[in-house]
């Protein structure tokens, strides 16, 4: 009795010690819990600041909604341009010494029978906007030079061929069209009503990645044309910091209404990509000349044969005119329709049929855009006084298709590729000629001709025609006239304050 009495005993007292163990062990965990150091507890993110309400930040969100309704409107007219086009080789980089041919064969890379380069094919990219729904695109003329197949993506992924309508090389602008009806278009906006600060959205294809959509304001207007290859190209370029990229060229520049203002064609910058500064032509250059090629597939530009600088503040006074406006008249060239008005250089220009003159990009646009034969009626200030001067434009190009004829003995065919005009006491003043230099001022040099494989430019003066002195244009263009085909001609060219012996060698085939 007394050992069953001992082991209950026994039992009961290692039961109570299991449950003081028990408990100890959770006394424990609570406590370890409560006192779990601060960097444990941290583990758990505490609650983030509430929003701001919509009350705060409406103007932004009104904004925001703006811009999304703006880009929804616009981005199904917007296309992505793909063009295969044929360029010719570049003689200087693809032509190998006649010894090392035979070590690649006739018909190898770039040079066909004979080792002679062939065309290449090439392929690019822009952009393009819808502007009428039966398919009718407006896009730069430098994303569809030479193509010989240009195919459109829209924005729904659709592929669609397209064939050429026309280009203007001087404008810089093409028209291409696609089949198709009620498709998705924008209208046309007024550039002329723009004012620096607006907000405008540029879309396009930059880099390839379709239908972007970049914000910006419009950073300054009526910028000169910045290229000197051509003084003939019209200026008045609208500047944007809205972000424009290689293949955004030919896309739209719109405004808050999702009207076109611009067609986006080029930037500036030391890299090649944007950098604050991206350029568009405005819709007063763009619609008339794209009306004019639906209509008739090409454009043929009015043309004075002067040259125009603005008048600033600096120069008015030695003109006589009292404000800031107009354009001078820096040159008037031989025989040109200015030269037959009555035109003369230091004539400042105030209106253009009775409309005021601002600048000389203004009347360059103006000018440009009227048919040939057209009278325009000028109003001149010649020393201070009042003339008024009637000009019949001529298309422009046709003085140098005249000249390349007269030149040439083929006629038509321009054999040395170089136009002339005579050395006039004003030109000699411009260049600084010597009065002992006689002979004829280079006016034009067509690209990748004679004259230009020679080094000629613009601003040169012929002196010389095989070992022959020369006094005017026409004895430069009949002693070129002579050179018996296949002969080479040697000038001496007066250029930078010097004489210089340049060899004209004859042009293929001729």
């Amino acid at each position: 009795m007394k050992t069953q009495t001992t082991t209950t005993r026994k039992k009961t007292l290692g039961r109570i010690a299991v449950s003081i163990v028990a408990v100890a062990a959770l006394a424990s965990l609570i406590t370890y819990e409560t006192a779990k150091p601060m960097a444990a507890r941290a583990a758990v993110a505490a609650t983030a600041a509430a929003p701001l309400d919509d009350s705060s930040v409406g103007a932004l969100l009104s904004l925001d909604q703006a811009m999304e309704t703006l880009a929804a409107r616009v981005t199904p007219a917007i296309v992505n341009v793909a063009v295969t086009s044929r360029s010719k080789p570049d003689m200087a980089q693809q032509q190998l010494p006649d010894d090392l041919q035979q070590f690649f064969g006739q018909g190898f890379g770039p040079f066909g029978p004979h080792g002679r380069p062939q065309p290449q094919i090439e392929h690019g990219i822009g952009s393009g906007v819808i502007i009428s729904p039966d398919g009718y695109i407006v896009t730069n003329n430098h994303v569809v030079d030479g193509a010989v197949d240009i195919r459109v993506t829209m924005s729904n992924r659709k592929i669609l061929k397209a064939k050429l309508v026309g280009t203007d090389t001087l404008t810089d602008l093409a028209v291409i069209k696609v089949d198709g009806g009620s498709l998705p278009s924008i209208p046309w906006g007024d550039s002329t009503a723009l004012h620096p600060g607006q907000t405008v959205l540029a879309f396009g294809n930059p880099f390839g990645f379709r239908f972007t959509v970049t914000r910006g304001i419009v950073s300054a207007l009526n910028r000169p044309n910045p290229f000197s290859d051509n003084a003939r190209k019209p200026g008045e370029f609208i500047q944007t910091d809205a972000a424009i990229n290689p293949g955004n060229s030919g896309g739209p520049l719109v405004n808050a209404h999702g009207e076109v203002i611009g067609i986006n064609t080029f930037l500036v910058s030391s890299t090649g990509q944007f950098s604050g500064m991206g350029f568009a032509i405005p819709t007063q250059i763009v619609r008339p000349t794209v009306d004019t090629l639906i209509r008739d597939g090409k454009v043929v530009h009015g043309y004075m044969g002067i040259g125009i600088t603005d008048v600033t503040p600096e120069n008015s006074k030695f003109f006589d005119v009292s404000d800031a406006s107009g354009a001078v008249v820096s040159q008037v060239e031989p025989g040109s329709p200015a030269a037959k008005a009555g035109l003369k250089v230091g004539d400042v220009i105030t209106e253009l049929n009775g409309q005021k003159v601002s600048d000389a990009g203004q009347l360059q646009v103006e000018v440009g855009q009227k048919r040939p034969d057209t009278t325009i009626k000028l109003h001149v200030l010649r020393e201070g006084k009042g003339v008024d001067i009637s000009v019949t434009l001529e298309a422009m190009g046709s003085r140098d298709k005249k000249e390349n004829e007269t030149s040439d003995a083929d006629h038509g065919k321009p054999r040395w590729g170089v136009g002339l005009s005579d050395l006039t006491p004003d030109l000699r003043e411009q260049l600084q000629a010597p009065r002992d230099i006689h002979g004829a001022v280079i006016e034009r040099v067509q690209p990748g001709s004679s004259a230009d494989n020679a080094g000629l430019q613009r601003g040169d003066v012929i002196v010389q025609v095989n070992r022959h002195d020369v006094e005017s244009a026409s004895e430069v263009q009949q002693a070129l006239a002579s050179v018996p085909k296949g002969q080479d001609a040697l000038l001496l060219v007066w250029s930078n304050g010097g004489n210089t012996f340049r060899v004209l060698h004859a042009p293929e085939g001729s």
